[in-house]
């Protein structure tokens, strides 16, 4: 009986020049190809390429939540690659913030699928480079959505991702607002390493006013140990 192998590998944060060589070689020489999603701007590259692919975006639609939409792309993939060698594409980095590659490891082992991942760039390449900010010297990285850990006091400067609509970043300016003034300045930080990078100081309050929030929005939060020390 034929083993498959199941590789995951990262589209990096946007532009395509950011892809490294080993992924885009293997995605010129896979058979089948899925995306999590074809929202990204790396995949304007594999349409030129004429890279032939199929993505999940349709069960974005049918899942009530993003638990069941995760279990659900792992469920297939798990099911493809008892038939073909399957290389599955994320935006990104896979070890960061991608919770369908953590299920993927988890199912992987618990099978004995054999599984692949490739490092790849992440969006924190190019936000460290636009803040000019060193991740050795501290700094916490949170999901927007993850409530419990936007409502905790932050001890560094924090990074808050996934920020991919208005109405998410009101709730998160809502729990940002009980513990920071609503004047806090904070870094608000769109499509970066693309040619229409924004990146903007805005006090708190305006978050939710930014007219393209999108899911290659991110927040920086610069920690202001004063204001903690005092609260």
């Amino acid at each position: 009986m034929a083993e498959y192998r199941l590789t995951v590998a990262g589209l990096g944060p946007g532009d395509a020049g950011l892809i490294t060589r080993e992924t885009w070689a293997r995605i010129e020489g896979a058979e089948h190809i899925l995306l999590r999603t074809r929202i990204h701007p790396t995949v304007e590259a594999l349409d030129a390429a004429g890279i032939r692919y199929e993505t999940y975006d349709d069960f974005y639609e049918d899942a009530e939540d993003f638990d069941e939409l995760y279990e659900r792309i792992v469920d297939d993939l798990m099911e493809r690659v008892k038939a073909s060698d399957v290389l599955y594409l994320v935006p990104g980095s896979p070890f960061v913030a991608e919770r369908t590659v953590q299920l993927l490891r988890e199912r992987a082992m618990e099978h004995g699928i054999p599984l692949e991942i490739l490092p790849a760039m992440s969006f924190l390449e190019p936000l460290f480079a636009a803040l000019g900010v060193d991740p050795a010297d501290g700094l916490s990285i949170i999901d927007a959505m993850d409530e419990e850990a936007v409502a905790a006091p932050p001890a560094q400067d924090l990074i808050i991702t996934q920020l991919y609509s208005r109405e998410l970043a009101s709730n998160l300016k809502i729990l940002l607002m009980e513990h920071f003034p609503d004047t806090q300045e904070v870094i608000y930080l769109h499509h970066l390493a693309l040619p229409d990078e924004r990146v903007a100081r805005i006090p708190l309050f305006e978050l939710d006013w930014q007219d393209d929030i999108d899911h290659l929005t991110t927040l920086f939060i610069p920690y202001t140990p004063v204001f903690w020390e005092n609260s």
